[in-house]
């Protein structure tokens, strides 16, 4: 089994030791247990997170049982219809968080650190982005580029200085390396602007620009990999045609005449995703021009888009339908006062009925086909801050938004968001390599997602909507589970 088995349950040969039985064979035990001929009898171990206070609480252990025929199972797993393989769950490195964690004390840091990244205590993130350059919470400074030289198109003048200052990128990726382990996606809202046609009328790339830019994404991976820290996948535009006005089109000619051929070349092991569209609807739209350009396409390893505006899960599921090698991550959502977030109640909001929000999202995303969840902002002050403020590269004052972890630099307490809570069943549980598994049925406010692990571990993810407790169960193989979901809960099952 791999490091996450005592999640899932005990060795038979721990579990023998445990019970007295030393002196007895590994086939008496198994049998025992149920595990020779039919579903494996082990136990259930239930987690569940509710709005009554509780918190990755270990519940059961529970059994699945046979089925009467009168009580149907309520969901079920059918083991032989696959869907994607998971890539993981995360958030975002961003100055702003890396500013108020070092407002903590050592202890105090670690504590959040581990709560975020730790596999065993904590949401173990497994895919994390972060940012090329300036960006709305790079808050450690003003506006900022990693080359400033205007014409400098051989980046003799790169510079990464910023991102190696103790509240910025290395020395936070670096921090949270010290309790788990993930893979970095990183992405861009502008070049520098001398790149651009006009910095302040038509931010569009002018082409005659295009071997500068990607020279420039060169040296930022071959400078991070100094540093020790390998990019897994760059996306070279944030939401292009609201940050940097580039159209699509330009888009796959820089990725198959300059981008993906000088990677190519200089063997960078960075592989290539396509811009982070701006919503679901967006991806669909625009994301076919670079996929079924094949020339293009060679070169990209994942479609990423963004949760803004409600739903487009029909478009990510029909993306996913028709491109079914490339694997759809979502990697941008929160609650944002400048994404049109109601000011009531006010933001950061502390509340653990807000995660209900964000797990049917993760649900629908995942239900579409995403293999990836990433949320914006990972930690953030008492005020939803700090922003950084540069309204010509659309970062305005009064960006309040919403993380998963606040820190009250003043007070220094540490408030875990509904939204945490409900991201780090998902994190802790669905490993990376996980495959989802069809999973039908229908019970009036809850929804059932399940997966299988390499090892052959089982997972389900319950998610209850509503105010009073539902008894539910799940069927696999002619067995069922049957369990009570808590009000307003997501409930965790392993076996």
């Amino acid at each position: 089994m791999n490091g996450e088995s005592h999640l899932i349950g005990w060795t038979l040969s721990q579990l023998r030791c445990s019970i007295g039985f030393a002196g007895i064979g590994m086939a008496t035990v198994i049998s025992w247990l149920g595990l020779i001929g039919g579903l494996p009898a082990q136990e259930v171990d239930c987690f569940v997170s509710a709005k009554n206070g509780e918190r990755m609480a270990l519940k059961g252990p529970l059994a699945f049982a046979e089925i009467l025929a009168k009580h149907a199972p309520r969901f079920e797993i059918d083991e032989n219809m696959p869907y994607q393989t998971i890539s993981g769950f995360g958030a975002s490195f961003l100055e702003a968080g890396m500013l108020c964690l070092n407002d903590l004390d050592a202890n105090a840091r670690d504590d959040v650190l581990r709560a975020l990244f730790d596999v065993d205590s904590g949401a173990g993130f497994s895919v994390m982005k972060t940012v090329i350059g300036g960006t709305d919470f790079m808050s450690a400074g003003p506006w900022f580029t990693y080359n400033n030289h205007s014409g400098d198109g051989m980046m003799e003048h790169f510079s990464i200085s910023r991102d190696l200052a103790d509240e910025g990128q290395v020395a936070f990726i670096r921090s949270a390396r010290r309790h788990g382990s993930f893979i970095l996606q990183a992405t861009m809202d502008y070049p520098p602007d001398w790149m651009l046609i006009d910095a302040e009328k038509n931010q569009d790339i002018d082409p005659k620009n295009f071997d500068a830019l990607s020279r420039y994404y060169l040296r930022y991976v071959r400078e991070y990999e100094k540093q020790g820290i390998h990019i897994d996948y760059l996306s070279p535009f944030n939401e292009p045609s609201i940050y940097t006005k580039i159209p699509w089109w330009k888009v796959r000619d820089l990725i198959k005449g300059h981008l993906g051929p000088l990677f190519e070349k200089e063997l960078v092991r960075t592989r290539l995703m396509l811009p982070e569209a701006p919503n679901r609807r967006n991806a669909w739209e625009n994301q076919p021009v670079v996929m079924d350009d094949a020339a293009a396409r060679k070169y990209i390893s994942v479609m990423p888009y963004h949760g803004y505006n409600e739903g487009g899960f029909e478009q990510i599921a029909a993306l996913a339908k028709r491109y079914p090698d490339v694997p759809l991550w979502m990697t941008e959502l929160c609650h944002g006062y400048v994404v049109k977030t109601p000011r009531e109640p006010p933001l950061p909001r502390r509340d653990f009925a807000d995660g209900d929000h964000w797990g049917n999202i993760i649900f629908s995303d995942i239900e579409a086909g995403a293999s990836a969840w990433i949320y914006w902002n990972m930690i953030l002050d008492e005020k939803g801050g700090p922003w950084l403020v540069s309204p010509i590269h659309g970062n305005p004052d009064e960006n309040v938004q919403q993380p998963l972890v606040i820190i009250d630099r003043q007070t220094k307490q540490v408030t875990y968001t509904g939204a945490y809570w409900y991201l780090a069943h998902f994190g802790r549980f669905v490993r990376p390599g996980a495959v989802r598994l069809a999973t039908s049925g229908t019970v009036k406010g809850v929804r059932c997602l399940s997966f299988r692990h390499p090892d052959g571990g089982m997972v389900a993810q319950l998610l209850n909507s509503g105010a009073a407790e539902v008894e539910v169960s799940i069927g696999l193989s002619g067995k069922s589970l049957s369990l009570s979901l808590e009000p307003n809960s997501i409930t965790t099952c392993l076996w």
